[in-house]
């Protein structure tokens, strides 16, 4: 069976459970149980999930994204990450993954868009999805680089409905995650020719935004 490794955000963890019931036949699919969140985090953690996983250079995909906490700002003091160190990241993130996964075909999906309305308390994070462009912009530029393709992810949902939003941030309705479902499956399957099969979404129960943070 082929592997496939999750990694990612609060974004990722809306829809990792369905790309991995959908591959079940297919393929083995992990993804840590938490969330992905910075850049430095993600470069800390990889090689805990790799061994975790038990994968290694076997893994035929690997499908991430990071941005949305690099980017997050709070009391007004600009990106937790700024985009210069998000950037330096990203290399660093990039050049562990092809020392980690030498035969798989890696996917980064950019950062989602945001309902910027949401955002109403002074004392509440802040995103903006101008700011969010910026980052998707410089990581399509860093990750190219590698070789890696790109889900654009933010392009994909940019023009949704607002509906599809379950929070400011998340889209964990359910016309939300089998869209971004069947988006993760269609650029993984186009990448190691895996067909996933049909998923009966009628169980739906959508994430607990409170339990995979912000």
């Amino acid at each position: 069976m082929k592997k496939v490794l999750l990694i990612g955000d609060s974004i990722r963890m809306g829809y990792d459970k369905y790309v991995k019931l959908a591959l079940e036949d297919c393929a083995e699919v992990y993804y840590p149980e938490e969330n992905c969140r910075f850049t430095p985090f993600v470069l800390r953690y990889l090689h805990d999930w790799l061994g975790r996983s038990g994968f290694g250079e076997d893994t035929d995909c690997l499908h991430w994204n990071v941005g949305l906490w690099d980017l997050l700002e709070l009391f007004d003091e600009g990106p937790a990450v700024p985009i210069e160190m998000y950037e330096f990241y990203l290399h660093r993130i990039c050049r562990r993954i092809k020392r980690f996964f030498p035969k798989a075909q890696v996917i980064f999906a950019t950062s989602t868009p945001v309902d910027e309305a949401g955002y109403t308390k002074p004392q509440d994070v802040r995103r903006e999805n101008r700011v969010i462009e910026q980052y998707n912009e410089v990581a399509v530029k860093v990750v190219t680089q590698y070789g890696f393709h790109v889900n654009d992810l933010y392009g994909f949902l940019k023009d949704k409905p607002l509906s599809w939003h379950s929070d400011k941030t998340h889209y964990y309705t359910k016309d939300a995650t089998k869209a971004l479902t069947d988006q993760v499956l269609s650029c993984i399957g186009k990448y190691i020719d895996i067909t996933p099969k049909e998923i009966d979404y009628t169980t739906f129960f959508p994430e607990n935004e409170k339990e995979v943070g912000f």
